[in-house]
């Protein structure tokens, strides 16, 4: 299989830490290692995996290649996109990258967690002869609570041949409390993790019946590339007209022969802070502390200070998090509202 890791998102849901400048899959977030990095680890087993093709933004390269450098990883090509046109034309490009029409492209965002690797390549191995077969194959994390952030997907009948497998159903956009509330006491839904595996051949077949602008777009910008040191730059002006959607819009929610394999990897998108308090350790006020705080008499808080000391008596319940001249503070359980905040401070400038 062919590794495609996804890394040009902004993550502003992550502000003020996460920037435009260092978006979230570049930031330590859980230890001396970004989640790109770990992402670059996780496809890292050759008897499994072939080198990554990695689609990033050509403003991060050298963040990019400083953090390869650090965990010794290599890469087959680096395609980096002269502007942001979401996941649909970034997975168009990889595969139009493929050497092989028959190979197998493993799409991976390069901002998620997955805690249980080994869980993950088991699902992802039961899963390469339904791709084989020319499924579109997607991965739905079996959920622990009626989360209203994620998407689901639905499952539908057993795929024959596959034991853990089966068509993908209906895809269900993020839910009210009360509808997810009802989804997973009916079971059979999983939530959309956005990780796929499938045939580089039958991608570019679905993109061609379903997002057929997007296709030539991409074909257009790769057939004009610029390659400089080993980096892939397509056509900025061919590669700008593609329309902007999402591998899920375009053709994963039309497609006839999609799959949805669920799995159980301990995985988190980190789309919010309070999603990054769920995944760490508390101390034993129950809080959850990065960088130089005090705290008395407060607790489930998530204080987040990389530069100033943070001094709190007395709170609950809060997100404080600092970077350099910005602060930020909300009440947990607001924090998928940080875009409102990054929204309004754009337009002030």
């Amino acid at each position: 299989m062919t590794p495609v890791i996804l890394s040009g998102g902004s993550g502003t849901r992550l502000w003020p830490l996460s920037t435009p400048e260092r978006p979230k899959q570049f930031l330590d977030l859980f230890g001396p290692l970004s989640m790109f990095q770990l992402t670059l680890q996780r496809c890292a087993d050759e008897t499994l995996y072939r080198k990554p093709v990695i689609i990033g933004s050509a403003r991060h390269i050298e963040i990019m290649q400083e953090q390869m450098q650090e965990v010794a990883a290599t890469s087959g090509e680096i395609i980096l996109e002269p502007c942001a046109r979401n996941t649909a034309p970034a997975i168009t490009l990889a595969a139009l990258a493929a050497e092989n029409p028959a190979d197998l492209l493993l799409v991976m965002p390069s901002d998620h967690m997955i805690r249980n690797i080994t869980a993950f390549q088991k699902a992802v191995l039961a899963s390469v002869p339904v791709a084989q077969s020319r499924w579109l194959v997607t991965f739905g994390i079996e959920p622990t609570e009626p989360a209203t952030g994620y998407g689901y997907i639905r499952q539908g009948e057993p795929i024959v041949g596959s034991t853990k497998s089966w068509s993908a159903e209906k895809f269900v956009e993020k839910p009210n409390q009360e509808n997810a509330e009802k989804m997973l006491a009916d079971g059979g839904y999983h939530w959309n993790a956005g990780i796929f595996l499938f045939r580089s051949d039958s991608v570019l077949a679905a993109m061609e019946k379903y997002a057929p602008e997007i296709l030539a777009a991409c074909r257009t910008a790769m057939d004009s590339k610029r390659t400089e040191n080993g980096l892939c730059y397509p056509d900025p002006e061919a590669f700008a007209s593609a329309p902007s959607d999402s591998i899920d819009y375009a053709i994963m929610e039309r497609a006839e022969s999609v799959a949805v394999t669920p799995t159980n990897p301990g995985w988190s998108d980190v789309g919010s802070w309070d999603a990054l308090f769920d995944l760490c350790n508390e101390d034993k006020q129950a809080n959850i502390i990065f960088g130089k705080t005090v705290t008395i008499d407060s607790g489930k808080n998530l204080i987040h200070s990389q530069d100033a000391a943070i001094s709190v008596l007395g709170v609950e319940n809060l997100i404080i998090v600092t970077h350099g001249n910005r602060v930020m503070i909300l009440p947990r359980g607001q924090s998928q509202n940080v875009k409102n905040i990054v929204q309004r401070l754009e337009r002030e400038d």
